[in-house]
């Protein structure tokens, strides 16, 4: 009997270390892009047996994201110290209203907004795109799913402040989003209004969304990661809510989501709306995914960012 029980806790013991083991793993490399690759991963469709074991045991690696692309508008680079350096591009335009910072999500990097800050630049304002860290020109290969970032918000906001720009419109996509309202929650930046498109409600949500769209129980497995990615990058995870930060949001805000979104959920998005604290509005697109509307519904984009900014 006594045997039975020592083998059984023996057994427990391998599987809770085995899953820790691979959950450190994928953690790691969800939150460190490889700069020694360029490739984007295959399709899990396309591995051979032994790939498929690899990814499954050691996680898939990322290529770091790189500046493909430059903007048809004229620039200028400059580089910031924040948490980590991060570079931006700043576009100006004569008589503008203001200037808006752009912030990309997970896997993006500052050209990804170049078609947004076209849009902006029509509307009469300045723009800066900014890299965060691990992406394009800027330091490192880390993402902290906008917890770090956060900072480089701050540090982004304080550079223009610092030009004497008054108005600041906040804008961020996804991981960029996030970013903005964790900024708010812990720096209360002045800013006269954000957009923000397709924030996650909380890092658990968007972890188990993973399990759940590849039909894999999200039980243990998606706490473990959220428990490894936290720790790897010294915060905790667990605490990583945009819905929490909300709360602490009380200028104009302009909440943008699509009701085909299968990363963020319908709750998760009423859940933050509902937390805002300052004049806000909800514009839903009913055949738009976690993607960018400007792709589906840049007519009905165009309509719900002009008549929020004016």
């Amino acid at each position: 009997m006594k045997k039975s029980k020592r083998k059984l806790l023996y057994l427990i013991g391998f599987v809770f270390l085995f899953l820790n083991t691979i959950a450190f793993f994928h953690a790691y490399k969800f939150t460190h892009f490889d700069e020694t690759i360029t490739q984007k991963p295959k399709d899990p469709k396309d591995l051979v047996f032994t790939e498929k074991l690899q990814a499954l045991l050691l996680g898939v690696s990322l290529p770091r994201p790189q500046n493909l692309n430059s903007p048809d508008f004229s620039f200028s680079e400059i580089a910031l110290n924040s948490n980590k350096k991060i570079v931006c591009w700043l576009s100006k335009i004569d008589n503008p209203k203001g200037t808006v910072i752009l912030f990309h999500g997970y896997g993006g990097q500052k050209g990804k907004m170049i078609d947004k800050a076209n849009e902006f630049i029509k509307l009469g304002y300045n723009t800066l795109l900014v890299d965060f860290m691990g992406s394009g020109k800027s330091e490192g290969n880390q993402t902290t799913i906008g917890f770090k970032e956060a900072e480089q918000v701050k540090t982004a906001f304080d550079y223009l402040e610092s030009l004497g720009e008054k108005n600041i419109v906040l804008f961020g996509t996804s991981m960029g989003a996030a970013a903005i309202l964790k900024a708010q929650n812990d720096y209360q930046l002045k800013v006269s209004k954000i957009i923000i498109e397709c924030p996650f409600g909380t890092m658990l949500q968007t972890v188990k969304a993973r399990f759940n769209n590849m039909n894999v129980p999200s039980f243990p497995m998606a706490y473990l990661l959220v428990f490894w990615g936290g720790t790897i990058n010294g915060f905790n995870a667990f605490n990583h809510n945009p819905q929490n930060y909300a709360s602490r949001v009380k200028c104009p805000v302009l909440l943008m989501y699509g009701l085909k979104d299968d990363k963020v959920s319908m709750d998760e998005t009423n859940q933050i709306f509902n937390n805002l604290n300052g004049p806000k509005k909800l514009v839903t697109f009913a055949n738009a995914a976690h993607e960018n509307y400007l792709n589906k519904y840049k007519r009905e984009w165009l309509l719900a960012v002009t008549d929020f900014l004016k």
